[in-house]
């Protein structure tokens, strides 16, 4: 249960709910109880009118006596229907009280894990599969709320019939309430024994179906690269392995309580017969009447399910601590990113790079080695250099999607981390290298950057993206859904979209990551068309691998291996020539050919 206890302060919230269903499971039990008492009374109104009416053969009131015996029976009936309509009342608030009371939890816990995922930074999740992030904030869940509802329900139900029913059977008989509840401490030590095998197991189950979800997730994603290389039947015998993997060991625990139930109905089984037994010699004796007997029979069945269900709830306890610990695994992970700072004044753009150096902490990598710059509010930069050289780290650099190890990143003079972390990205207009579009409509894909955007505008900026025109090709022209993953767009297409999210913004400071490598020169020149005299008061910085000559640039920096080997305009670099005049000459000569 320690791993449970996190959950307490679900409890505390959701009190009137909890306070309310234990109420109503009591008033239910109580009613429940009071059924085998009317039918004991009947019972034994019956055996002792059994010899009067025997007595009064042959005679007219024999029928008369009869007649009242049926019309007391059937007072009774209808008093045990009434208690059972009773019963049924309150044991269904109380599962509008307790099982709802699930149900909230369970959305504030979703909630809960999923804005703490938003929190995580950027290293966090290229540790983790999607898979098993979603198979936490899903399966493990809903393993959760079983226990925070069915379990805790039928729980609070077996302690309080116990309580009533025990009470009942001791102010009848304390002997026979001995022998009839004997076998129950066997029970309670199987389920002892049974509850710590149902937790290894629950664990690694769970475990399982998290790489199953990963390796589903994967091949969906993928599915791309597994048909373009044939590897639909292969990836189907692995995933068939694994699923293979998930029956058996699912089929191991469930032989568990295959051979776990049986069991609890022979300890019961064994109580009825005591009872009769137990119960016939006190009969004998006089100390309780037939009716005892039957009455204490019923109870005995009245507690099969509850019971019967204890070891049911000690393996939804036991499946709930599993996936809530993994739950609390990363609900105890503490975000890299931290936002202190409550600053929300404007941002002119003014950058500084001092001495900048960073290692990737998840892999380990040096990517940026003393690295200085400064760019004054409007102007712009080019970053070039090779695969690998740093580039893309610059602007997760300048979007804190890290934080540097050594020198300083200034915004308007200030530290990076004095500014407000969501003002900052707010602020900032990205397009990163790797393009990813949510699986909705055209416009709502633009839309996000600026979602109180009218039509008008997001049809704007397509166009200011040189995107516009292929937008309204697609059979539903805006409200085309592109698929997950901007699936049914090409490259160049998602790519222009991308970059009318991040203009729409209308930000202050402008980062395009490699933003233009899938498109035609035509498409290109009308782009940068847009960007020479729209971006012109923007602070903006380009990565790229190509020189634009459309594009006049304050700054270019040259960088390799994460330092930066040249830097100046572009005529003292094409004068140094260095690796900047290298590029410059093979594209000039590649545009050459082309004409």
């Amino acid at each position: 249960m320690k791993e449970l206890a996190v959950l307490n302060k679900y409890f505390v919230k959701y009190r009137k709910h909890l306070l309310l269903g234990i109420v109503f499971v009591s008033l239910s039990n109580y009613f429940r109880v009071l059924q085998p008492q009317m039918i004991r009374q009947a019972l034994d109104l019956v055996v002792e009118n059994i010899s009067l009416y025997q007595l009064y053969d042959g005679f007219e009131q024999q029928n008369e006596l009869f007649v009242n015996l049926g019309q007391t029976l059937m007072f009774f009936g209808l008093l045990v229907l009434l208690l059972a309509f009773m019963m049924g009342i309150f044991m269904y608030f109380m599962r509008q009280t307790i099982i709802v009371m699930s149900r909230l939890i369970e959305y504030d816990m979703r909630k809960e894990i999923f804005g703490h995922y938003e929190k995580l930074s950027l290293s966090f999740y290229k540790q983790k599969n999607t898979g098993d992030l979603m198979s936490r904030i899903t399966e493990d869940v809903s393993k959760v709320r079983m226990y925070l509802g069915p379990a805790l329900l039928y729980g609070i139900n077996l302690v309080s019939l116990f309580v009533f029913v025990i009470w009942s059977m001791v102010s009848v008989s304390l002997e026979l309430t001995f022998y009839s509840l004997l076998p129950l401490p066997f029970l309670s030590l199987s389920i002892y024994y049974v509850s710590n095998l149902i937790n290894k197991k629950s664990t690694i189950i769970q475990q399982q179906l998290a790489t199953l979800n990963s390796t589903a997730q994967e091949v969906y994603s993928g599915i791309r690269v597994v048909k373009s290389y044939v590897q639909e039947k292969p990836m189907s015998r692995f995933f068939a392995e694994q699923s293979e993997d998930y029956k058996l060991k699912s089929l191991d625990l469930a032989s568990v309580n295959a051979a776990f139930f049986p069991l609890m109905i022979l300890l019961i089984g064994i109580s009825t017969t005591l009872t009769v037994y137990i119960g016939g010699l006190q009969v004998v004796k006089g100390n309780i009447t037939p009716g005892n007997i039957a009455e204490f029979v019923i109870y005995i069945n009245m507690l099969t399910w509850p019971v019967t269900a204890i070891g049911w709830i000690a393996s939804l306890i036991q499946q709930a601590s599993a996936s809530q610990k993994r739950i609390n695994e990363f609900l105890q992970t503490v975000p890299e990113i931290q936002n202190t700072a409550t600053d929300h004044s404007p941002i002119e753009g003014a950058l500084t790079f001092d001495q900048v150096s960073f290692v990737y902490p998840d892999s380990g990598t040096k990517a940026l080695q003393d690295v200085s710059f400064q760019l004054k509010p409007g102007q712009k930069m080019a970053i070039i250099g090779k695969t690998g050289s740093g580039k893309s780290t610059i602007a997760d650099l300048l979007v804190r999607m890290y934080d540097i190890d050594k020198g300083a990143i200034r915004i308007d003079g200030k530290d990076i981390r004095e500014h407000d972390l969501s003002k900052l990205r707010e602020r900032i207009g990205y397009v990163p290298q790797d393009v990813f579009l949510f699986s909705d409509t055209v416009s709502g894909n633009v839309a996000f950057g600026q979602p109180d955007a009218t039509q008008a505008e997001i049809e704007a900026y397509t166009r200011y993206a040189a995107v516009y025109d292929d937008i309204m090709e697609l059979t539903e022209g805006f409200e085309t859904r592109v698929g997950e993953r901007g699936v049914t767009l090409s490259g160049g297409q998602k790519q222009r979209v991308s970059i009318a999210r991040a203009l729409i913004k209308k930000p202050d400071i402008v980062l395009l990551d490699d933003c233009l490598s899938a498109v035609d020169t035509t498409t290109e020149q009308q782009i940068l068309g847009y960007l020479n005299t729209t971006l012109a008061n923007k602070t903006t910085i380009i990565i790229t691998h190509r020189i634009y000559s459309l594009l006049q640039f304050d700054q270019i920096i040259v960088l390799d291996e994460g330092r930066i080997t040249e830097q100046g305009t572009h005529e003292e670099l094409l004068a140094n020539k260095g690796f900047y005049f290298d590029i410059f000459e093979q594209q000039r000569m590649e545009n050459l050919e082309r004409q």
